[in-house]
């Protein structure tokens, strides 16, 4: 199982990044997947995930402004994430819970 996350950067409050997460090494399709991310000093936690059905479930934080999607041909997981804040900079990370398989990681940045 590899997941590589990609798309992180740094930007100023307000803007919008992308992040996508290639699975590969298993039935992507088969797997719920997920976000999460690390902010420094805190412990990890779950951003957004999206089911096999395509149902999503979003933390409290990011509702409204975040958008887990996925799209199994091409075995990738993506996370479009608007009006970025300073409090959403850490490492995002891709997960899948029943592998329990992470990818490295991207580091988002998000400072004036």
């Amino acid at each position: 199982v590899q997941l590589q996350a990609s798309g992180g950067g740094s930007v100023r409050p307000g803007a919008s990044l992308r992040l996508s997460c290639a699975g590969t090494g298993f039935a992507f399709s088969a797997y719920n997947v997920a976000w999460y991310r690390q902010a420094p000093g805190k412990q990890r936690e779950m951003v957004a995930r999206i089911l096999i059905n395509a149902d999503t479930e979003y933390a409290d934080s990011v509702k409204g402004r975040f958008t887990i999607s996925r799209d199994n041909t091409k075995k990738t997981l993506y996370l479009q994430m608007d009006t970025l804040k300073p409090e959403d900079t850490g490492i995002y990370y891709c997960y899948v819970p029943t592998l329990h398989s992470w990818g490295p990681g991207t580091q988002v940045t998000v400072s004036s």
